[in-house]
């Protein structure tokens, strides 16, 4: 748990696939790893990486190895070009040859000199990655990290990890759900101001708003692309892709021809309940097949649960004209600051809390979002985050494969649903009659993480992941 204060731009960050912690992370750690050594790269003669615990026992199918290689050749995650990643693996595997910080040629047997320690954990954290480097004069240097959920990273005797805001003299101290209700009954703000005037304190005006535009402009690029492309997911499991034969069914002879179109086009087909409950489940789908395709991802707050607040948010725009840039805005102010409350107070690491801490986390900040921008009060903004929370507690993390596929994907689709049905219930609700307060919950969540076996937090080793046969069809 910490304690540290935390941006909008720490929990959302834009990534490539497929997990935050097991992919993004090392690939971040590579890259930190790489500014060690800037004063000797030169004289570096061999790389190793070593990975540990949940890195190991899922790493091939998140991809935790390409992600740490990409990092150690200097290639960042918001910016390569995703079609570049398996032509770029493929090269390094072909000539044994590795360009060290994308200048300086070293051998390299991807088969030696990645390793997978699959019975060895480090007790630090279950997600853990050791990088080494021979010198010439033989010299051996090493650093380790670990991922610890969201894309953030710590390194081996840092207290915490370090981001921007950690530094930052915030006008409003939140460590927990009661400090921010204080705040927000001390000046009448909403949470959504109350974070804003926060992200002041290290950004401009402009900045802070543009930054999160561009954001949600990914969110809404991965949520198009997913819904007009088909095919089979990559990993053998031969799971099929379904948002863009779900989207074509709902559209019918509507026509679109770009993103905004087909946000009219959706809009035209009908705002009944089931045609709703369809577009949020599609919406959903859609990101989450972009993630498995090692496609540019928001980690909202993982990747793994990058489908529940894009479908949301997509619900409200069409759904709920709230297709404006003041309410989009709005929207992922509020949800930011659940996510931070839940890493602070807890986890956002499916290693550490398994899938309660992922969906669950991502849910609770989607109904709180959306509460607030729905005119909930600020008490019904954080019981509509608790009752989502609440309903997803104990929620294992067994991937079949280790790939970020099953049941990862439709647990999107629920996830988004349940975030709606909390952001109804606490709408309805006089929040002064709840039995469970947020801070309560986090709590609760944490306690069950501690307490939750191993075999359910991202080892594959239990639940789904060893009762489905890996050549058995999802549906």
């Amino acid at each position: 748990m910490n304690s540290e204060q935390l941006s909008v731009f720490d929990i959302f960050k834009i990534g490539v696939w497929p997990s935050s912690s097991h992919t993004l992370g090392p690939w971040r750690a590579a890259q930190a790893f790489l500014k060690e050594i800037a004063d000797v790269l030169t004289e570096v003669k061999h790389v190793k990486v070593l990975l540990y615990g949940s890195l190991a026992k899922t790493g091939i199918g998140h991809g935790t190895d390409i992600a740490a290689v990409l990092g150690l050749c200097g290639f960042d995650p918001v910016t390569m070009d995703v079609n570049l990643i398996n032509p770029t693996i493929a090269g390094i595997r072909e000539k044994n040859t590795l360009l060290l910080g994308g200048k300086y040629a070293l051998a390299f047997d991807y088969n030696k000199d990645i390793e997978f320690l699959f019975s060895e954990s480090l007790p630090q954290h279950p997600n853990g990655i050791i990088f080494k480097v021979i010198l010439a004069d033989g010299d051996v240097l090493s650093s380790t990290y670990f991922s610890i959920g969201g894309g953030f990273i710590i390194k081996e005797g840092e207290e915490k990890e370090y981001s921007e805001s950690s530094y930052a003299d915030y006008p409003f101290h939140i460590e927990n759900a009661g400090d921010l209700l204080h705040w927000c009954m001390k000046t009448g703000l909403k949470i959504s101001d109350v974070v804003f005037e926060n992200e002041l304190a290290i950004h401009s005006e402009q900045e802070v708003k543009q930054g999160i535009l561009d954001i949600v402009s990914v969110m809404k690029e991965c949520v198009y692309r997913g819904c007009q492309l088909t095919g089979t997911l990559p990993g053998g499991l031969h799971v099929e892709r379904r948002a863009a034969k779900i989207s074509k069914k709902l559209l019918g002879d509507y026509k679109y021809s770009d993103y905004v179109s087909w946000l009219g086009a959706i809009k035209q087909t009908g705002a009944d309940f089931p045609n709703i409950l369809n577009w949020i489940s599609c919406f959903a789908l859609a990101v989450n097949e972009e993630n498995a395709s090692f496609s540019r991802v928001v980690t909202a707050p993982t990747n793994g649960s990058a489908g529940v607040i894009p479908a949301v948010l997509h619900y409200f725009m069409i759904f709920c004209d709230g297709n404006t840039e003041e309410k989009i805005i709005q929207f992922m102010l509020t949800a930011s600051e659940i996510g931070s409350i839940f890493k602070r107070g807890a986890t956002i690491s499916a290693a550490m809390g398994g899938c309660q801490a992922e969906i669950g986390v991502s849910s609770a900040m989607a109904a709180a979002a959306l509460t607030e921008c729905l005119g909930g009060s600020q008490r019904q903004v954080l019981m509509a985050a608790e009752i989502a929370m609440e309903h997803h507690l104990g929620l294992t993390c067994d991937p079949i494969g280790g790939l970020v596929q099953i049941p990862c994907i439709e647990r999107n689709s629920m996830g988004a649903i349940k975030a709606i049905t909390a952001s109804q219930l606490a709408m309805q609700t006089n929040p002064d009659n709840a039995k469970v307060s947020l801070d309560a919950v986090v709590n609760t969540m944490w306690q069950t993480a501690l307490d939750m076996n191993s075999k359910y937090k991202e080892t594959s080793e239990g639940g789904l992941a060893i009762n489905i046969p890996l050549s058995s069809p999802e549906c």
